[in-house]
């Protein structure tokens, strides 16, 4: 072999680099490794990763205001809330235009209902005043037209504030469509969407920008032709705003049309008679005469907001910064303490109750264990609701239980006790339900700890609670671990057997999650206690772990 040959890379079979051809092999191996565990990825992505994701932004995410206000938001940057005053007409004017596009979209219940959640009262004001939007500036449009009669005319709308670029892509737009319904053809293609005129917004800003978005809506949401509609009547208090704070040189820039329609209308604002916003809010509803109102649509103007959290641990976002909610509408930090305790009694009941009944089953002839251990699996053949209905039975004053204990003589007839809808109720319940949770964890556990450990510290001398203590339950500790797990995580989180027996100190906060998101509807708190729930239990965990050792929970 020659010495090129001797000192070149070693080759495979295929006469390829052997580096290069493992490379390869390993690639393709995990490639394979990859494929294998896709479905149990997509799986763990679309049931478990995006849900949390969806609830952490919902539990922050705040954008219908900005978007749903974007003027009034603006406007309200260089208002100071602490001045004791309303803000001024430009605030006023900006949520008129805001709200006659809301309402049209029928987006301004929505924001009532998300501003409501800080500021109770909000949403009938928003309601009040949607259903009156279109009439703020009747007074100016009247005015207009008999001013400048052209104004009363939407095709004079067009022809001063649409681009001509836009005009003729929509004429041919109208022709096509005229065309393929003669031919009865389908034509699904959507008009262009309306465009200003280049400077007209430099001079009349105000009304360009509301005439352009009432252009759009009447394109996009009511599929009309903005030539063929009379624009809202705050279209015309915008021009009124503007014609008033421009000068007649400005309007001499305009090209023919607009300035044959839009000079005598200049010279003839300044004999309108005019009328305050602030008087047609009041008018509307007295609530916007509360700075406190536009004090809340400032503080959560922006894309994201703490307020949800801050709600979930009782305070309030403000625009002075954070607060204590008021006295009567502080509850959760007291469901969270319920919840917790709660959770850990039914968990130290568990413990109780199922650790003599693992221990026996474990300890029993095999076929005898067996049957008990179907009377262990029999609740889980029966219905949630069935078991839970159960316990109301048997829990209730004139229940089976109240009733044995009079019979016995232990308790008056006078002064039945009170077991159910309480916090009592809900724990015998719970432990009822999550019994088997503990005890097959210790049971398959237990199982494979062999008996000769026991007899053999007993050979020792030792007695049968030393050969117990020091031999036997140390060896079930995994068992018991994974039974606390099981039963605290799913205990923490229920909310149904609550629900039915707990009464008003016997819920969880899960119960109050469940009714923000079926009832309530706000679903920005429900994600933000939800999180804070996953957060406390993931704590938990990791102090469990420090403790016991995740390493040493075991089913057996």
């Amino acid at each position: 072999m020659s010495d090129a040959t001797s000192t070149g890379p070693m080759l495979a079979a295929d006469g390829t680099p052997l580096k290069r051809s493992l490379n390869r092999a390993l690639r393709a191996q995990k490639l394979r490794a990859l494929m294998l565990i896709a479905p149990l990825l997509v799986f763990i992505l679309v049931t478990f990763i995006a849900p949390i994701t969806d609830m952490l932004f919902r539990s922050v995410e705040n954008q219908i205001v900005s978007d749903t206000l974007p003027r009034t938001t603006r406007a309200l940057e260089g208002w100071d809330h602490n001045s004791g005053e309303l803000p001024s007409e430009d605030v006023f004017a900006a949520l008129t235009y805001d709200l006659v596009a809301a309402a049209e979209r029928k987006d301004h219940t929505r924001l009532g209902t998300r501003l409501n959640y800080e500021t109770t009262g909000m949403s009938s004001i928003f309601r009040k005043t949607g259903r009156r939007i279109d009439d703020f500036g009747e007074t100016y449009m009247d005015q207009f037209a008999e001013a400048t009669p052209d104004l009363a005319a939407p095709e004079t709308w067009v022809t001063v504030m649409a681009d001509p670029g836009w005009r003729a892509d929509y004429a041919a737009w109208e022709a096509a469509r005229a065309a393929a319904r003669e031919t009865g053809r389908d034509f699904d293609r959507p008009p262009p969407l309306f465009r200003l005129k280049n400077g007209v917004a430099d001079i009349l800003p105000e009304a360009a920008d509301v005439y352009a978005e009432f252009a759009r809506i009447a394109q996009v949401e009511n599929g009309d032709n903005p030539a063929e509609e009379e624009p809202w009547a705050p279209v015309y208090l915008a021009l009124y705003r503007d014609l008033m704070h421009v000068g007649p040189g400005a309007i001499e820039r305009l090209d023919d049309a607009s300035r044959a329609t839009l000079a005598p209308a200049h010279d003839a604002v300044a004999g309108f008679q005019s009328e305050r916003l602030a008087d047609l809010y009041l008018d509307a509803d007295k609530g916007w005469g509360e700075p406190a109102i536009w004090s809340t649509i400032q503080a959560f103007s922006s894309n994201y907001t703490p307020g949800y959290f801050l709600a979930s641990v009782d305070l309030r976002q403000t625009a002075d910064g954070v607060a204590m909610q008021d006295e009567d509408r502080r509850i959760y930090i007291m469901l969270f303490e319920r919840t917790l305790f709660m959770s850990l009694a039914i968990m130290g009941a568990c413990i109780l109750l199922g650790y003599p009944i693992a221990f026996l089953l474990a300890n029993l002839p095999l076929r005898t264990s067996n049957v008990l251990l179907i009377l262990v699996l029999l609740p889980f053949w029966t219905s949630l609701l069935v078991r839970t209905s159960s316990w109301k039975v048997l829990l209730q004053q004139q229940g089976v239980i109240n009733d044995v204990l009079v019979w016995i003589g232990l308790v008056d007839n006078a002064n039945r006790l009170v077991m159910i809808n309480n916090q009592f109720g809900t724990i015998v319940a719970m432990t009822h339900i999550l019994l088997p949770f503990m005890i097959l964890p210790l049971y398959s556990v237990m199982k494979t700890i062999p008996p000769t450990y026991v007899r053999a510290a007993k050979s020792l001398g030792a007695s049968n609670w030393t050969a117990f203590w020091r031999v036997y339950f140390p060896q079930s500790v995994p068992g018991i671990g994974a039974g606390c797990i099981l039963v605290f995580i799913l205990a923490i989180g229920y909310y149904i057997t609550p629900e039915l027996v707990g009464g008003t100190t016997g819920t969880f906060i899960s119960n109050r999650i469940a009714y923000h998101i079926s009832s309530s509807l706000n679903w920005g708190l429900a994600a933000a206690l939800g999180s804070i729930l996953l957060a406390v239990v993931l704590l938990l965990y990791w102090i469990y772990d420090r403790i016991v050792g995740i390493d040493n929970v075991s089913l057996g």
